[in-house]
């Protein structure tokens, strides 16, 4: 199943740095039919990456996101914002919908909660810590990438870890 994986965040701000970081995991992991995508932010342009994928994963940094991490299967949604620059994981499913004619593949959303995202910082302790709880799920969860299985994992993660009243991603 051809996954196509978007990591973003910029690692001079401290803990945004996990999904630019768990995404290199995961580029020099080796599993056949991956593509990964890295980027500061998600923009409109990144709808066309998803042509010919069979699923989608996004990994993020987040504020007020349970710990060690949340992960959730998402649905296309227009984002409010008028700008095409820093679009959410949602909006990117909804310019794919809009410009190609086709239902997006099923996509999910990996965000690692972070504690600093000041210019400078480096990663947090406790944002390292999540990283490698983050990396042993998406190690268990490649092996079998169906859309099946993942909302089952979403399910058991959300049992575990809660869901959070709000989570927000960077």
């Amino acid at each position: 199943m051809r996954l196509v994986v978007f990591g973003w965040g910029n690692d001079a701000r401290g803990d945004d740095g996990l999904g630019p970081i768990l995404l290199g995991r995961v580029a020099h992991a080796g599993w056949a039919d991956v593509t990964t995508i890295e980027d500061f932010q998600l923009q409109i342009e990144h709808a066309l990456d998803l042509d010919g994928a069979e699923m989608a994963l996004f990994l993020d940094a987040g504020k007020n996101t349970p710990a060690p991490f949340f992960f959730s299967e998402i649905e296309a949604r227009r984002d409010a914002s008028p700008s095409t620059h820093a679009l959410s994981p949602e909006a990117v499913l909804d310019v794919f919908a809009r410009s190609l004619g086709q239902a997006p593949p099923p996509s999910f959303v990996l965000c690692v909660r972070g504690e600093r995202f000041e210019l400078g910082e480096a990663l947090s302790g406790p944002a390292r810590d999540r990283l490698e709880a983050a990396w042993d799920f998406v190690t268990r969860l490649m092996p079998e990438r169906s859309p099946e299985m993942w909302r089952r994992a979403a399910r058991n993660v959300s049992a575990a870890f809660g869901r959070g009243n709000s989570v927000s991603r960077t």
